[in-house]
């Protein structure tokens, strides 16, 4: 009975809300008072120097001004004091530091100020040299003692909370992989969770000088001797990784161990929320398989991007799909001045409408009802609206459907991307990016041509406008990658329905191969693309290393805690209309070009003459009013010669010299 009433009583204390910023600024500008008053005493309280109230006043303002100045500088009121670590330590004490070596100047001044002057206020402060710097010396010790005192005090007294809640707490023991300040940071949030108790009972690491130590008296273990050790094994049930800060090879390792022997890995929140008073983590989730393929995050040049959007207003077709919408969140932490959101499905526009209201209130949009392939339509948009920049990322995707229906792929892959890049000409849009595809390399399928069509267009038109604008025409930039995690269709959305049935997972063919990135990263490589790019060119992605399908659902089953070919089983359906086995980047005749980004390169591909383009576009937009399939995928095959059916009824179209080049 007792014990129950402990346990609730202290899990009361630790469910207290955290202090307002400006509560915890608050308590650092008294606390920074009572160490100046105290050091000023002390200076002149020994040194027989009379007390001079107004003097004291006016160097005391001057103390907390510029300390409180140096405490929002160093962002010391942030973090919350329950978790108080070494990185708020080293805060408190640069901006005491630098406050009191420009408290020292300014006094210094004011004291040559002084020597000069009769003024009662400063008569007092002529003062010697060695005085003032042991005043300020004093001050900043005893500052950092205070502010330092008070902090530690409450982590102390919650992680003495936590210590006897634990007594009363099932715990679930588990490893934290990586020894940075990160990783020892998230240790310790883990331990203050509210509702589910995490007991860190140490750390794994690949450095070799790191292993066999402690951190806060926890062991460092190397991966492989933690699971070759049985006792070491039985001391935890679950690994605690960061997806995004590891590369995917480690997490692939980690990945197999686990599944050997029977241990779960659990996801952390992203860094940036590890510390933030506004973190409502309550339990660590299991990791998926996109968190097991998706790579470091990259770094791109956001200050640039910020600039260049600054004020203008964005158009983003397909602004309700998943690459689409994804560019709406990124763009939205601009400060753009309109965001014009285009899509012709209805529901789905009307939830990114949704999020934007929730989520990015500040933010002045406009959801546009429309579809690309209405010329009349979205020219009235251009008219309202004229953007600055313009991200086209509406468009047909599936092979198959697309395999059925030519027409429609034509229609919207290639007569939509027609009509906005040159809507964005008539209007002076300043830049147009085009996402574009790696099934556009080599295509063996009618959604891969058409989308090869659409970057044959951009590049010629981004020619001919140079050669008649110069440095005045619209950058058309198209950036190309393979398949994105998560994204509307894909296949792991696809495999997750299938084992919560139960099975079997589909799988087309046991080689079949696909590049993967994230969503998030695929789309902030779109931006920077679009920042730099000076028109004409296609961006390639660095999309890492090709996945097996296969792989990948086996992966799949054993995360849901269950055995390949055993509990579900995999079955190969055959390579559907227009699929081959593997995907490519680049044409063999393209070449590289490196780029500040190491993650994005730029293709040299082949050019092609813009009128003689649209002549064959017209024929081509005639063919697919009137619905003639097989002159449609006739004409694609002329415009693309590389183009070579697989898997398809459009097989027979091909010409000979095209069969013997495939």
């Amino acid at each position: 009975m007792k014990a129950n009433y402990l346990y609730t009583a202290l899990d009361r204390l630790k469910t207290v809300p955290y202090l307002p910023k400006w509560f915890i600024f608050g308590i650092d500008f008294l606390l920074t008072f009572g160490a100046f008053t105290f050091a000023y005493l002390i200076c002149f309280g020994f040194k027989n120097y009379p007390f001079d109230r107004q003097s004291f006043w006016v160097l005391a303002i001057i103390c907390v001004a510029v300390t409180g100045l140096f405490f929002l500088f160093f962002k010391t009121f942030q973090s919350v004091m329950r978790y108080s670590g070494f990185r708020d330590v080293m805060r408190i004490f640069g901006s005491l530091f630098f406050a009191n070596v420009t408290l020292l100047i300014i006094t210094m001044i004011v004291v040559n100020f002084a020597n000069h002057c009769s003024n009662p206020i400063f008569a007092s402060a002529a003062l010697s040299t060695q005085l003032i710097c042991l005043l300020y010396l004093i001050n900043f010790l005893l500052g950092f003692c205070f502010v330092f005192s008070v902090k530690m005090t409450v982590r102390l007294l919650f992680d003495r909370v936590n210590s006897n809640v634990s007594t009363y707490r099932t715990s679930i023991p588990v490893l934290i992989y990586g020894v940075e300040q990160e990783n020892v940071d998230l240790a310790h949030l883990l331990n203050h969770m509210p509702t589910v108790k995490y007991d860190v009972v140490g750390f794994l690491s690949t450095e070799s000088d790191a292993i066999n130590k402690r951190i806060s008296n926890k062991p460092i273990y190397s991966v492989e001797k933690t699971f070759d050790n049985e006792k070491v094994r039985n001391q935890f049930q679950a690994i605690v990784i960061e997806p995004r800060r590891i590369e995917r090879s480690e997490k692939q390792r980690i990945a197999n161990y686990c599944n050997k022997y029977k241990k779960e890995i659990l996801s952390s929140p992203p860094i940036e929320d590890w510390s933030n008073d506004k973190l409502q983590v309550s339990e660590l989730k299991k990791v998926k398989v996109e968190e097991l393929l998706q790579r470091i995050p990259i770094n791109i040049d956001t200050e640039s991007i910020a600039e260049n959007l600054k004020g203008k207003t964005v158009l983003i077709t397909g602004a309700a799909g998943s690459i689409g919408s994804e560019i709406v969140r990124q763009v939205s932490k601009f400060d753009v001045g309109l965001l014009v959101l285009c899509d012709v499905a209805e529901s789905p526009l009307h939830e990114i409408s949704l999020e934007m209201s929730d989520k990015y209130p500040s933010v002045k949009y406009k959801a546009v009802l429309c579809n690309v392939r209405d010329y009349a339509l979205m020219r009235s948009v251009f008219e309202k609206y004229k953007p600055d920049m313009v991200y086209h990322a509406a468009a047909y995707k599936h092979v198959p459907l697309m395999e059925e229906h030519p027409c429609e792929a034509i229609l919207t892959n290639v007569l939509g991307t027609k009509n906005i890049a040159d809507l964005a000409v008539e209007y002076n849009a300043e830049a147009f990016v085009m996402i574009s595809t790696d099934k556009a390399v080599n295509p063996s399928n009618v959604m891969g041509a058409s989308k090869r069509i659409a970057e044959m267009y951009i590049q010629s038109l981004s020619k001919h406008l140079k050669e008649e604008k110069g440095d005045r025409a619209t950058r058309f930039i198209t950036t190309r990658f393979g398949n994105v995690l998560g994204s509307n269709g894909s296949v792991i959305p696809r495999f997750e329905q299938q084992i919560r049935a139960g099975g079997p997972i589909t799988v087309t063919h046991p080689e079949i191969t696909r590049y993967f990135m994230t969503i998030t990263e695929a789309c902030r490589l779109v931006l920077d693309a679009g920042n730099f790019g000076k028109g004409g060119e296609i961006f390639v992605f660095d999309m890492g290393d090709k996945v097996k399908i296969k792989d990948m659902a086996e992966e799949m089953i054993r995360l849901s805690g269950l055995e390949p070919y055993i509990d579900i089983n995999i079955v190969f359906s055959g390579l559907r209309p227009g699929e081959k086995l593997y995907e490519e980047l680049l044409y063999d005749a393209e070449t590289l070009i490196p780029t500040h980004n190491r993650k994005i390169r730029i293709g040299e591909v082949q050019e092609c003459d813009c009128a003689r383009l649209r002549d064959s576009l017209t024929l081509l937009e005639k063919f697919a009013n009137e619905r003639s399939t097989t002159e449609v995928v006739k004409v694609m095959k002329d415009i693309v010669p590389e183009f070579i059916s697989m898997n398809s009824q459009y097989a027979n179209l091909d010409k000979p010299a095209q069969k013997q080049n495939g």
